[in-house]
């Protein structure tokens, strides 16, 4: 859902707890069946949009992730998917001036304080959602709308690799020392090789195992006490947003969920996320966009398995549970280290319903 941020109660608490039952959150049987959230982490999300006042942006947009089984908001970090939404919002909404064939839509991103660029398709006044361009683990198509996300890194830790290394190594109990890189572009997001948990990567239904999701939240939980993100481990299990936990491996073949076959020389790696704890079915876009980045930086994890490795490639295909999907971004290498200059991904979006949602008394 898309609120109008006037149209939202002012005080935080309230308008969270208004949001909740909106939701149908918290659910302890994880199936918001008193709300309209779908009962999974990708369909339980909100924008807070509102007109901004600042001459560099035209609209301002706050990301909400709802929690499922919990009376919690985290409004830390951001959904790469619901930034694709903003722009046509912005348009239809009368936020922002229509001009056909194409409005560009300047986002200020209030969770990371970033800017991203919206190229939306424009038709008689209004966003053109009709077109060609397909996306993996999406049904149909739409047309293409561009997203530049500028200056992506350090989006909560102030910067790109928040340890300093480009390696870290973790020891936690039963599972030993496990190499990862934690990166912080678009979101924080923490890598590791599929072989390390004893994957070889392209699984998908194993990934989602009650043994294999614990290894990773061990991993996830320690991970953000290095980058300043968490005091402890328990402290990183409640903040179950950020980091994002990410497992990579070389380029394999494997059926995508639909049954689909993907070809490991069509894709440049192979590609895995958690979300909220449990797989992702397709990958987030902000997780694409960390992982294009990282696979451009010498020693990373995700470098020393990518098929594409340098910046002498912009743009790579991941290949992930739903199917693939691409990603460009541009690195330049200083004397501090790299700087993530852009980010460029193509998405589609589409208004299913407008007007009323109720909600019981809160």
């Amino acid at each position: 859902m898309f609120f109008h941020e006037n149209h939202l109660p002012s005080d935080p608490a309230v308008r969270d707890r208004l949001i909740l039952a909106a939701y149908g959150s918290p659910d302890p049987y994880h199936r918001q069946m008193n709300g309209v959230g779908g009962g999974i982490s990708q369909s339980s999300k909100t924008a807070i949009i509102s007109p901004s006042n600042h001459p560099d942006y035209d609209v301002e947009y706050f990301f909400g992730q709802v929690s499922i089984d919990r009376p919690l908001i985290e409004y830390t970090g951001n959904c790469g998917n619901l930034s694709a939404a903003v722009g046509p919002f912005a348009v239809d909404e009368g936020l922002v001036k229509a001009v056909e064939p194409v409005t560009r839509v300047r986002i200020f991103q209030k969770n990371t304080n970033k800017r991203i660029i919206a190229e939306v398709p424009v038709r008689d006044g209004c966003f053109n959602e009709e077109g060609d361009y397909s996306i993996s683990g999406i049904p149909g198509a739409g047309s293409k709308i561009t997203l530049r996300f500028a200056d992506p890194g350090g989006s909560m830790t102030g910067k790109l690799l928040p340890t300093g290394h480009v390696q870290d190594f973790l020891t936690i109990p039963d599972l030993g020392t496990i190499p990862i890189s934690i990166v912080d572009a678009a979101n924080p997001v923490v890598f590791v090789q599929a072989s390390r948990i004893g994957l070889s990567g392209k699984e998908i239904d194993k990934m989602d195992t009650p043994a294999i999701r614990e290894k990773l939240e061990a991993i996830r939980s320690h991970a953000p006490v290095l980058a300043g993100l968490a005091e402890s481990p328990e402290d990183g299990r409640k903040k179950q947003t950020v980091p994002k936990m990410a497992v990579v491996s070389p380029p394999k073949s494997y059926h995508a969920v639909n049954r689909t076959p993907v070809d490991r020389t069509a894709i440049d790696l192979t590609v895995r996320m958690m979300s909220m704890g449990r797989l992702h079915r397709s990958y987030a876009v902000t997780v694409a966009i960390c992982t294009v980045g990282t696979a451009m930086i010498p020693g990373t994890v995700v470098h020393e398995v990518a098929r594409s490795k340098g910046a002498d490639r912009p743009s790579m295909l991941l290949g992930h549970p739903g199917g693939a999907i691409e990603g460009g971004a541009v690195l330049e290498k200083g004397v501090d280290g790299y700087l993530y200059q852009e980010a460029v991904v193509g998405r589609t979006a589409r208004r299913l319903m407008d007007g009323y949602v109720r909600v019981p008394k809160w």
